[in-house]
């Protein structure tokens, strides 16, 4: 299935040079994905799809949607990491089951994992992964122990390939209060509140003049 790629602005899922965002066709495509460009509806698609932050995909198309071809999605990254390789599919009810298989088939031939979710802030990785995040860096600034010592005992004992600290502070923290603060917004849980360290590295950030 041909696909195309309409960038508007930097796209955090494809970023310059990245294999996928080669891969797109200038022609006329079955599957067109916006990065940071005006959605257009066009029912001749088979699926549109429009890249995700932090928001929900009705602040781009509304609650009450009739649209059946759009879905968002978003590839997950880890901060400033490398893009992975799995594709989070956001799914609105109005979505028919001929554009998820569209789009899924899309992803799956260039490689990716597609999963996918309900259109909340924050899928499910970082909807499952944060608070974890964020209680290992309050434990951290408890005292609780040294970060290595945290990232060793998640490694050895629950088998992570690496440890919630090695990942947060690798990712960069101000791109971690992004996301918590989004979550924190919406649910209002603790669990989601940014963590101290987070809050210092994104002020610090604006001082300096950083988005």
């Amino acid at each position: 299935m041909i696909y195309a790629i309409i960038l508007g602005s930097l796209s955090r899922s494809f970023p310059k040079g990245d294999a996928f965002l080669l891969g797109a066709s200038a022609d006329t495509a079955d599957v067109v994905i916006h990065c940071g460009s005006p959605f257009a509806a066009d029912a001749s698609k088979s699926a549109i799809l429009i890249e995700l932050g932090n928001e929900s995909l009705a602040e781009h198309i509304g609650d009450d949607s009739d649209y059946n071809n759009v879905l968002g999605f978003a590839r997950y990254r880890n901060g400033d990491d490398v893009p992975s390789r799995l594709v989070e599919l956001v799914r609105p009810a109005s979505a028919s089951d001929a554009a998820v298989t569209a789009a899924t088939e899309v992803f799956k031939k260039a490689g990716f994992e597609v999963v996918v979710s309900a259109d909340q802030i924050g899928r499910i990785i970082n909807r499952l992964a944060i608070p974890k995040y964020n209680a290992a860096l309050r434990f951290l600034d408890e005292g609780l122990a040294t970060q290595a010592d945290m990232d060793l005992t998640c490694k050895l004992g629950l088998g992570y390939p690496d440890g919630p600290l090695e990942r947060i502070f690798r990712g960069g923290m101000a791109r971690h209060y992004d996301v918590t603060q989004a979550l924190f917004e919406t649910y209002g849980t603790p669990a989601y509140a940014p963590p101290r360290r987070a809050i210092v590295a994104r002020n610090l950030d604006r001082s300096r003049g950083k988005k």
